[in-house]
């Protein structure tokens, strides 16, 4: 398994605005297509104005065809335009952790 951790830098204050949109927009197709939410963060302590989601894959192979799927998805370019157009992104890290043996919920989708 592999997780992918996802960190998006936000201008301050627009933390609310992203979950708000996400919410409405995002969160569905994203669970649809990708199946597997590791987690979804926004930090209280240290760097803030952040988001941070993680989302676990059976390897690369996998995490390719499911972003593939989601790049095609139209309610999932229904989110990116409302995203957009709010112009809160700054910048985007993303990280591919690989999982040790002893981690738990390995038996994905």
């Amino acid at each position: 398994m592999i997780v992918e951790k996802r960190t998006y830098t936000l201008k301050p204050g627009k933390a609310e605005l992203y979950k708000q949109i996400y919410e409405k927009y995002g969160l569905e197709p994203q669970t649809r297509i990708l199946k597997n939410m590791f987690g979804w963060f926004v930090p209280e302590i240290g760097e803030l104005n952040q988001i941070v989601h993680m989302w676990a894959y059976k390897d690369l192979a996998d995490r390719t065809e499911k972003r593939a799927a989601l790049g095609k998805d139209k309610d999932w370019a229904e989110f990116l335009k409302h995203l957009r157009a709010e112009e809160m992104v700054v910048h985007q890290e993303t990280q591919i952790l690989n999982a040790a043996p002893w981690c738990p919920n390995q038996d994905l989708k």
